[in-house]
């Protein structure tokens, strides 16, 4: 059964730092590319970021570059996205989801180009 569970989420100050975790079972998180997405309340999704498989290229959304990075390890076969210099425009339920093959460059933040998603982790940056 193929599953993704994100973590990490919580309650952080403007200017502080989560680590969101996506860890994958059922499935080799190596041979998918990997999107994070967030959706605050009456917003749309949106796309955070992206690690491609198999080259390991990265994307990020404009308004979280150089303050955002994602990462993969494969041993954990989990996915991180390390998130600093948080602000409250940052609040949202942030997603990971899953497809198997290697998107163009322009379609990586496209939510229904992924096939699996997870539940969601609550961000909130507040002071």
């Amino acid at each position: 059964q193929v599953q993704l569970v994100e973590s990490g989420g919580g309650l952080v100050q403007p200017g502080g730092s989560l680590r969101l975790s996506c860890a994958a079972s059922g499935f080799t998180l190596d041979d998918y590319t990997i999107g994070w997405f967030r959706q605050a309340p009456g917003k749309e999704r949106e796309g955070v970021s992206c690690i491609s498989s198999p080259d390991g290229q990265t994307y990020y959304a404009d308004s979280v570059k150089g303050r955002f990075t994602i990462s993969r390890d494969n041993a954990e076969n989990t996915v991180y996205l390390q998130m600093n210099s948080l602000k409250p425009e940052d609040t949202a339920v942030y997603v990971c989801a899953a497809v198997r093959k290697r998107l163009r460059p322009w379609r990586w933040a496209t939510s229904y180009e992924y096939n699996y998603w997870g539940q969601g982790t609550q961000v909130t940056v507040s002071s």
